[in-house]
């Protein structure tokens, strides 16, 4: 049975809770997709956040949310990378101890960012991450956070959206990432509580693309057994609560194929100056994918992170088929 999922106010009281401890982070436009789009594009930029990712947002909220006995007994959890790396973040400006359970074939980059902030890393093949995690957690004592399950988290993971609506004002359409759901479950929570016309969509993978058919279907649906999408961030497959709260909300997904993603991962570093990874970029794949739909209206976008290893990035095809961007657009 999936927790119950936290309110608009515990998304407030977690913006309370974390605010000085995380960034609050910018918002950016681009007049080239705007005028490409026909729209005004918002995109809060959690590249710029704590270790890289909005999953700062949501450990931190967890961590400084634990009774003082349970903390000092420490935290675990499972995580492909950011979430992990969050999680250590979080239990360092706590001082209390962490551990991680990384799937070993995890990008190196987000590996040495989990043990760089001082959390123990214990790596297992991907389909035992929970086992092991659970091993761990009997071992140590320690406290769970989980990715996507937690409450705590979701309502971390809302504040992205509060801050968003807040600067720049009433939307028509707001859009994030979707892997275990816990950011598009706490963007829809958050969205729907402000903003009660407004469309939340979940930008995800076609090779990955459960969340899509766990919504379509009315069941949740299991992820793929062995993804092959550069979206490592989005491989988990969807969460009992993302699942219950998206269902209920109505929450819509755009699957995007891989080199639309590759394309706006290049598009986006090359035009705004950012550096997105893949699992962030999607968003912007999902926008042009459905550009059709999104002539004359405000739209907000979560670039999730910007965990990205651009030597070990595809270059976007030399000549895009039709509705994928370039490397360049004019």
């Amino acid at each position: 049975m999936a927790e119950e999922a936290p309110a608009i106010e515990d998304i407030r009281a977690a913006a309370k809770r974390i605010a000085g401890r995380i960034h609050r982070t910018p918002v950016m436009t681009s007049a080239t997709l705007d005028g490409e789009l026909g729209a005004r594009v918002f995109f809060k930029c959690e590249n710029l956040q704590k270790v890289g990712a909005f999953k700062a947002r949501g450990a931190t909220n967890a961590v400084f949310s634990l009774a003082a006995t349970a903390a000092r007994r420490g935290v675990s959890t499972h995580s492909s990378g950011n979430h992990g790396a969050a999680l250590a973040f979080a239990a360092a400006t706590r001082g209390i101890p962490c551990v991680v359970v990384i799937p070993h074939d995890a990008p190196p980059i987000k590996v040495a960012a989990v043990r760089g902030y001082g959390a123990d890393v214990v790596t297992c093949p991907r389909a035992r991450r929970e086992e092991t995690a659970a091993r761990v957690r009997r071992e140590r004592g320690s406290t769970e956070i989980h990715p996507y399950e937690d409450p705590r988290v979701v309502a971390g993971q809302g504040t992205a959206a509060l801050e968003l609506i807040e600067e720049v004002g009433p939307l028509d359409v707001v859009v994030a990432p979707v892997g275990g759901g816990g950011l598009l479950a706490g963007t829809t929570l958050a969205t729907r509580a402000l903003l009660p016309d407004c469309a939340v969509w979940g930008a995800e993978p076609e090779r990955a693309d459960d969340a899509f058919r766990s919504l379509e279907s009315g069941v949740r649906q299991p992820g793929p057994s062995a993804p092959a999408s550069i979206c490592d961030g989005l491989l988990t497959g969807l969460g009992e609560l993302a699942f219950d709260v998206l269902r209920r909300h109505g929450t819509r997904v755009v699957t995007v194929a891989e080199p639309e993603i590759v394309a706006a991962t290049w598009w986006i570093f090359e035009r705004m100056k950012l550096v997105v990874e893949p699992s962030g970029a999607v968003v912007r794949a999902a926008l042009r994918r459905r550009r059709g739909d999104l002539r004359g209206l405000r739209i907000g976008a979560v670039l999730s992170g910007g965990n990205v290893d651009l030597r070990a990035l595809p270059a976007p095809a030399a000549e895009p088929s039709a509705g994928y961007d370039g490397a360049v657009v004019g």
